[in-house]
């Protein structure tokens, strides 16, 4: 058992892998931090407590080396021939398609965007991300169909590492089951091997953000949730321990030790997930969406569906908007009757200094008022100011110094 400055250790490392990490930290490119990765882990001890921890770095390091790898290809001419790791993220919010083998992943994505995929009863037949734009309700979803997991994704086995950093990457994750093949076993494998890449599809019951400064300021934890397991003193020593000295930590919810640390080497991420019942149309299939419904209690949304008879497309675009907690604000210009009729696609809880940001920045430093069209309201339109908090189907007209 190691202490640093009077607080345990949660993955018991010792003070030359501490310092080590620092030097992870202050690397300025890929190259360098995957260098200084690899240093690290020879200075981390392997047992139990640092089997996650050595895992995340050996994920890391192998992203930050395919992306290099990959660059030198494209710089010679020469084609990757390997799998995406990431793709590039277009429209309103990615969402992850994963699932076993055969559940109807390429059905789902040709059903709800249209794309060119091979829809075939060969199990595997998917060996990279294939993306396209499911539209509804004036929001644009891109869905990532993935390779099929497995039992191993999660420690590296066949294309685990690219279906779980495509989820990674993502805002939301769908998780397709086969209803007419024990779904609740299948659901229970893909958490499993998301849970072993650190990716939560269950609201944790806290959250950590460690935003760094670098400029000379000091450290500074905003504490409005409670810590389970320590004191507020021993999170910032651990903090100091990881030679954190210039950041702003921000805890809310149940936070313990782990998920401070956890957060450090940005390991744990939660992903909004809704669960694809597939393959609803067949007989028999409704206990099977019984036992799943109790299995999940409605921790998880699920939509049953049949991607054969085109059957349940609505329900998942509703189900979308309501798990990534998506909101649709339309504008308006001052003086103008009718709205732009393309709404921003924002997160629950944008205010109107948010909207006003992703608009244009003058926005911000011209700002006057706002007047807000909303049904909530008792009066419409109101007079807002920045802090007003938004709501699905708001209509705001921002008035400036300049307009």
């Amino acid at each position: 058992m190691v202490y640093f400055a009077e607080v345990y250790m949660p993955t018991n490392l010792p003070p030359e892998a501490l310092d080590k990490w620092e030097e992870v930290e202050a690397a300025h490119t890929p190259r360098d931090k995957m260098e200084k990765m690899i240093e690290f882990l020879k200075y981390v001890p392997q047992h139990k407590g640092t089997l996650k921890l050595r895992g995340e770095i050996k994920r890391k390091i192998a992203i930050i080396r395919e992306d290099l790898e990959d660059k030198k290809r494209k710089g010679t001419g020469k084609s990757s021939g390997g799998p995406k790791l990431f793709v590039e993220k277009e429209g309103s919010a990615q969402v992850a398609i994963l699932g076993l083998t055969n559940v109807g992943r390429s059905c789902l994505l040709q059903l709800v965007t249209k794309a060119n995929v091979v829809v075939s009863p060969t199990k595997y037949t998917t060996t990279q991300p294939v993306p396209g734009i499911m539209d509804f309700g004036d929001v644009q979803f891109q869905l990532v169909e993935t390779p099929a997991v497995m039992e191993g994704s999660g420690d590296g086995r066949a294309w685990g590492p690219v279906t779980l950093g495509v989820a990674r990457n993502a805002d939301g994750v769908i998780l397709m089951v086969d209803l007419a093949d024990n779904p609740v076993g299948q659901v229970e494998l893909v958490i499993s091997e998301l849970e072993k890449s650190r990716v939560l599809v269950k609201k944790p019951n806290g959250r950590v953000e460690v935003e760094r400064r670098h400029a000379g300021t000091a450290l500074r934890v905003i504490l409005v949730g409670k810590l389970i397991d320590c004191t507020l003193r021993e999170v910032e020593q651990l903090l100091r321990g990881y030679k954190i000295h210039d950041a702003i930590v921000r805890i809310s919810g149940e936070v313990s030790l782990d998920d401070v640390e956890d957060a450090i080497f940005e390991t744990t991420t939660y992903k909004p997930a809704v669960i694809v019942a597939n393959k609803a149309d067949l007989p028999g299939t409704l206990a099977n969406l019984q036992m799943l419904k109790k299995h999940v209690n409605n921790r998880i949304l699920i939509v049953p569906m049949s991607c054969e008879k085109k059957l349940g497309v609505e329900e998942l675009g509703k189900a979308l908007i309501q798990s990534l907690g998506i909101i649709r604000i339309y504008t308006k210009e001052p003086g103008s009757k009718m709205d732009t009729g393309r709404p921003f696609a924002l997160r629950s809880g944008t205010t109107i200094g948010d909207l006003a940001k992703s608009i244009h920045k003058e926005f911000i430093s011209n700002f006057l008022f706002a007047m807000v069209w909303a049904k909530r309201l008792p009066f419409s339109p109101k007079k807002v100011g920045l802090s007003f908090v938004l709501d699905d189907g708001d209509i705001v007209e921002i008035h400036t110094r300049s307009g």
